[in-house]
């Protein structure tokens, strides 16, 4: 038998907070299916593509996936990455935590000493620019956001900074240089500027930065990261998901040290 818990908007799709599973040895991919029959169909829908699902505190990505197994007396943590926004805005809270993300367009004058400027305009809040070629879609992006908030929490960050590691685990490297050198922002190409902080300074940030924006996630860069961190059809067989390419890179993500 072990636990499952439910986090924030969870606990609308299952009456209690809590869930005792009669059940060990079985997957998380077992569990979602075990969770989706047991829901009321007068409850809201677990969008079971955009939570986060730890156990024992360790997100599940760090281990093996939706092939991890939960054990006998487990505690298994459901915790939704909830999100909004309008094309050239996404806004997602998780732990608590508010992230802003929106598309800049590369021009030759913007280039780091712009996010710096941006980082002394705006002391409160964290500020990380990834190169737009390096991130699938907004699936793969809020993964590895959350992935990052939830090292921090466990004190396994790559990086002394938030900032930092997520920049390394887009770059898919334990070396920074590295993650800045093919990741980082460079001139004339687009970026993703990912804000943490709170709601009104963001909102204060969105509104100097959107003349700057572009509807996000418009380019497919699928080929691009497949051939850059050479994912094989070997790797796509070898995984279960309905964002296989995304959940790959999370995966190798979640396993830097």
């Amino acid at each position: 038998m072990f636990t499952v818990k439910f986090v924030g908007g969870a606990k609308k799709s299952f009456p209690d907070e809590q869930l005792k599973i009669d059940k060990s040895d079985i997957s998380i991919q077992e569990l979602i299916t075990i969770l989706t029959e047991l829901k009321s169909k007068d409850t809201p829908e677990l969008d079971t593509d955009n939570v986060l699902i730890a156990i024992n505190g360790a997100d599940s990505s760090a281990m093996d996936g939706k092939s991890t197994i939960i054990k006998d007396n487990d505690l298994v943590s459901i915790i939704p990455i909830i999100h909004g926004g309008a094309s050239k805005r996404l806004t997602f809270e998780f732990s608590k935590k508010q992230i802003q993300v929106i598309e800049i367009k590369g021009q030759e004058s913007i280039n780091v000493k712009f996010i710096d400027d941006l980082r002394i305009k705006y002391p409160k809040i964290l500020i990380q620019a990834v190169s737009s070629n390096f991130i699938l879609n907004k699936y793969h992006l809020k993964k590895i956001v959350s992935l990052s908030i939830e090292s921090q929490k466990n004190n396994v960050l790559l990086s002394n900074k938030l900032e930092t590691d997520i920049l390394m685990r887009f770059a898919l490297t334990t070396q920074i240089s590295d993650a800045i050198k093919n990741v980082g922002i460079k001139s004339k190409t687009n970026f993703i500027l990912i804000a943490i902080g709170n709601k009104k300074i963001l909102d204060l940030l969105y509104a100097e930065l959107k003349p700057l924006s572009v509807n996000l996630f418009i380019k497919n860069n699928e080929q691009y990261l497949k051939k850059h961190f050479k994912i094989t059809k070997k790797h796509f067989d070898s995984i279960y998901s309905k964002n296989p390419l995304a959940d790959i890179l999370v995966e190798k993500a979640a396993v830097l040290f």
